[in-house]
């Protein structure tokens, strides 16, 4: 249910007081952020370069994301755990024969200053393909909404 406070607790009088309820805060859906402006981004390049813009975006995470290198048993994959990886190396760990996977943090999980510097850089880059941007007053407003939006203090 989607109401003022008066209509939500007019609502909540008559419902079974054994049972519990989630209440959140209403947020109005925007229409372009930060991270929708990125995807917007990434299908322009896609579209240039005759790809998808999962590769594209994969790509982007790959040069200006946030990563880390993990350990996994030799032969096995990240599946199921990260959906963003690339195979770095297979060496030696502890005696063990172990695979090296590069992992990127997916954008939707990032603070501001990260989101920042990976929206910038898709920005350069659909600017070298001659792919039109919005100006920096306007990324940087995007940007700060993304903040809000997540709450990020």
């Amino acid at each position: 249910m989607i109401g003022t406070k008066k209509e939500i607790i007019d609502y909540l009088i008559d419902k079974d007081s054994n049972k519990k309820y989630e209440l959140k805060e209403y947020k109005e859906k925007r229409s372009l952020n930060a991270n929708s402006y990125l995807w917007v981004l990434c299908t322009k390049i896609a579209e240039v370069l005759t790809t998808t813009k999962e590769e594209v975006y994969l790509e982007e995470l790959k040069r200006y994301g946030q990563s880390m290198l993990i350990p996994t048993a030799k032969d096995s994959k990240p599946d199921g755990y990260f959906k963003y990886y690339t195979f770095e190396s297979r060496r030696l760990l502890n005696g063990r024969e172990v695979d090296f996977y590069k992992v990127y943090k997916g954008s939707s999980d990032y603070d501001t200053k990260e989101m920042s510097i990976l929206l910038d850089g898709i920005v350069q880059d659909a600017k070298e393909l001659d792919i039109e941007t919005l100006e920096d007053i306007k990324i940087n407003k995007l940007i700060e909404e993304w903040r809000i939006w997540n709450k990020e203090l």
